[in-house]
């Protein structure tokens, strides 16, 4: 498209991230102030679809930056799959004049913005709303931080029980496909074992390692597991170990969407009216179809297909961090 962008739609999409409220509030403020028109579309791709899309002004977001959850709400759409949903989608913002829209989502929600840029000519820029840090080409995602620090604050609170009760604790995060909260939150409250999706899990080798902290009278045991982890879960752990550790206490607990509730954290409040702020500034110099990301405090954009093909990898070195701490 080279004629110029005066109405633009925001949509979140997806599972919901504490911080996408603030993303929403820069995007249209700054939308704004550029003269352009924010339209905010309900309920994501399915919003688009149903033409359940407003105009939004300064006001409309006020009040909002300190609040989790999504003031536009989102849901999963199954009809956005098939071209005749996306086509529907595409003459609703051809009738009221939106020539882009900025989506606040995870890598499901950008391979759907791919694919309707392609078919529609339509600018998108992508906006990493995901608790799962698990997107290429940043360092953040709106919603990581708070969700991670949530699990923290929950595990500490476990830890004190488990201590008194000299019990082995088997706790159970958020990460269908990565690990990342998993490896922050266990790193973070000292998790003698941390199973993610990334790597195979070798139940042999937790329990040895619980067998010779028993003999050391090492009664107290954390496992931190991401529910994607390959063995599948934490009560799929606790039955092996019950089995292999007959005189053990093994208790689980599964954290849940407690993980994408609450007021988000400074940074990402922070990060997210970057994101924000930059993905309209992406659009008024013509910088479509991109992703916008933050790499080494500076922001980053890559081709948006790209944040799709490439997922963020766990480095070897975190590994090694785990194995080292946990002895």
């Amino acid at each position: 498209m080279e004629k110029k962008i005066t109405r633009v739609g925001v949509l979140t999409s997806g599972g919901d991230s504490p911080g996408m409220n603030a993303a929403i509030r820069a995007v249209v403020r700054t939308g704004i102030y550029y003269g352009l028109q924010v339209h905010g579309i309900m309920r994501g791709f399915q919003g688009l679809i149903e033409d359940d899309i407003y105009r939004m002004e300064s006001r409309s977001v006020a009040n909002i930056i300190q609040r989790g959850g999504t003031m536009l709400k989102t849901a999963r759409c199954k009809e956005f799959f098939d071209y005749e949903g996306r086509k529907a989608a595409y003459e609703n913002l051809k009738r009221r004049g939106i020539q882009g829209i900025i989506i606040i989502g995870g890598d499901g929600s950008f391979r759907g913005a791919v694919q309707f840029s392609k078919e529609f000519d339509l600018p998108c820029i992508g906006i990493a709303g995901t608790i799962d840090k698990d997107i290429n080409g940043t360092d953040f995602t709106i919603g990581f931080d708070t969700a991670v620090n949530t699990a923290v604050e929950a595990i500490d609170k476990i830890r004190d029980t488990m201590d008194a009760h000299e019990r082995i604790f088997i706790i159970e995060v958020m990460g269908r496909d990565a690990g990342y909260i998993a490896l922050h939150s266990g790193i973070a409250t000292g998790a003698e074992n941390i199973l993610i999706p990334e790597r195979k899990t070798i139940m042999e080798d937790i329990i040895a390692s619980l067998l010779e902290k028993e003999r050391r009278k090492k009664l107290v045991n954390l496992i931190v597991v991401a529910e994607g982890d390959d063995f599948g879960g934490a009560y799929e752990v606790q039955k092996v170990l019950k089995e292999k550790l007959p005189n053990a206490e093994i208790r689980v607990c599964i954290l849940g969407h407690i993980q994408r509730g609450g007021a988000p954290s400074c940074l990402d409040r922070i990060i997210a009216s970057r994101m924000g702020y930059h993905a309209i500034e992406s659009l008024m110099e013509g910088r479509y179809n991109v992703f916008v990301g933050i790499l080494n405090n500076k922001m980053n954009y890559i081709p948006l297909e790209d944040a799709v093909k490439n997922k963020g990898k766990i480095s070897e070195e975190w590994i090694k961090i785990v194995k080292i701490l946990a002895s």
